[in-house]
């Protein structure tokens, strides 16, 4: 049985949607549906060029990056999972990472680093493995660290009563 989970998933930061033309995705997140874009963000290492997009506001947020490999035929292929990859805000990304990794959870190599918004990051791998038997069967998975203002404006919302209908 699991120990207690020393940290808390506060909400989606994220989604990432992959396409070999930007710019086909834009259309839609953009033209279409009213997405605000923020930045950019290109890396060869991670063979993306993408933009980052918003919906919503204030603490509660959540960004869309819209991207496309920099060369198809190289990996990672940021495209050939048009759901590329779910972001979730946690309130101690090292605590998580401790306590996951302990209960057989797997992690994609390259451990907590920067993102792309400048929050530190660390992926879930998509894949299990016989080391470590849990992952995200399919979905790869970024945990990102929350600063301090969203865990508390997290914290406040959870303490505010219910209204129902």
């Amino acid at each position: 049985m699991a120990s207690q989970r020393p940290f808390k998933v506060l909400g989606i930061q994220q989604i990432a949607i992959g396409g070999l033309d930007k710019m086909r995705l834009r259309k839609l997140w953009v033209d279409m549906l009213g997405l605000e874009v923020t930045g950019t963000y290109r890396s060869e290492r991670e063979n993306v060029d993408e933009d980052i997009c918003v919906i919503g506001s204030g603490p509660f947020q959540v960004e869309v990056d819209l991207m496309q490999p920099l060369d198809a035929a190289m990996k990672p292929a940021v495209h050939a999972t048009p759901l590329n990859h779910v972001g979730l805000w946690v309130d101690d990304l090292p605590q998580a990472v401790q306590w996951l990794t302990a209960q057989g959870v797997r992690f994609a190599p390259g451990g907590i680093r920067p993102g792309a918004a400048g929050f530190d990051i660390v992926f879930l791998h998509p894949k299990a493995n016989a080391e470590f038997p849990i992952a995200g069967e399919g979905v790869l998975v970024e945990l990102v660290q929350a600063p301090p203002e969203l865990v508390q404006a997290f914290a406040q919302r959870a303490m505010q009563p219910v209204q129902s209908d």
